[in-house]
């Protein structure tokens, strides 16, 4: 008997998913070599795409029953068995002071944005609602609370996100795509089958929106980043300080604008308000504003405007064979 012949009676040698498991089919080839040459509004050949995770007052809290509080917060430890009071007032920080100064920012540089809203949290303080329908920000649902929904069962989850949606039309929004805090393996089947989605962001795999199939129906996917996101200034390791976010964020704009080839990308700045809401971190996100706003074929735009450009220039396939993965 062959080696490989011998090796492959182990459950762990693998060189291909195994058939029936749950979840979407992993696409690791993806685009290759040849991406398809898109540009975005005014012939830009980048699409900057800054998203505010609005989650204050819908995390985890003993306050509202959970039994736990929740994390990226400023403080490196952890209080158990008990209310955090500290932790839920960095918390407040985003919903009272952090959203508000972000907004006056986003005027004054005249910037449109995508808010990940998760609806607990906009129902806590239906300004921040107003406000993005004042400003026409974008919002997508971030879930009804700020949760993980692979912990829930595939009816959980769908419920879960009714209740989202009704909260959102309630308030005058009406999304057109999702981004969990931590999909399941049912998320992007429930969303196709629920028909109001246009596109998802619980992916971190590519520069460029793409198109897949979920039984048989085609949805787009437009990938999000947790490279260039302001979660690096509280966990892992990350920026020590606004400097350090500043020039990844520049450093990431002239990378994509000349990558080799002649394709147009996307970049998304994932931020939240309790962390670059803070002072120093707002001057910095201002300064990257007004630097990439001087260069070259770069445009700021929600990620819907990213969807519906993509989606002129790549139409909707209608089997999987059509798709421009070449």
């Amino acid at each position: 008997m062959s080696t490989a012949n011998q090796i492959s009676k182990n459950h762990w040698y693998r060189n291909e998913d195994l058939a029936g498991v749950p979840g979407p089919a992993r696409e690791i080839q993806g685009y290759g070599e040849n991406p398809p040459v898109v540009r975005w509004e005014n012939d830009a050949k980048l699409a900057i795409n800054i998203v505010i995770n609005y989650e204050e007052g819908s995390e985890l809290t003993f306050a509202m029953g959970d039994g736990e509080n929740d994390g990226m917060h400023e403080l490196p430890f952890d209080v158990e068995e008990q209310r955090d009071l500290a932790k839920e007032s960095m918390y407040e920080y985003g919903s009272r002071a952090g959203i508000w100064r972000m907004f006056r920012t986003f005027d004054r540089l005249n910037v449109p944005i995508t808010v990940f809203g998760a609806a607990v949290a906009l129902e806590r303080n239906p300004a921040v609602a107003r406000k993005i329908l004042e400003r026409g920000d974008e919002l997508v649902g971030h879930g009804y609370r700020w949760i993980d929904h692979f912990k829930y069962s595939r009816e959980e989850e769908k419920d879960l996100i009714e209740m989202a949606m009704e909260s959102f039309e309630r308030l005058g929004l009406r999304p057109q795509g999702w981004y969990c805090r931590e999909m399941s393996v049912h998320t992007r089947e429930l969303l196709v089958e629920d028909g109001r989605f246009l596109y998802d962001s619980d992916y971190y795999g590519d520069d460029l929106p793409y198109w897949t199939f979920i039984n048989g129906k085609s949805h787009m996917v437009v990938p999000y980043s947790l490279a260039v996101n302001d979660c690096r200034y509280v966990i892992g390791t990350g920026y020590g300080s606004p400097s350090d976010f500043l020039d990844v964020m520049k450093r990431s704009v002239l990378q994509l604008l000349d990558d080799g080839d002649d394709c147009g990308r996307m970049m998304s700045i994932g931020l939240h308000p309790r962390i670059t809401g803070n002072p120093a971190r707002t001057q910095a996100l201002a300064e990257f504003i007004e630097w990439a706003k001087e260069q070259e074929g770069v445009v700021f735009s929600r990620r819907i405007d990213i969807a519906e450009k993509f989606m002129e220039q790549v139409p909707r396939p209608s089997t999987p064979g059509d798709r421009l993965n070449r």
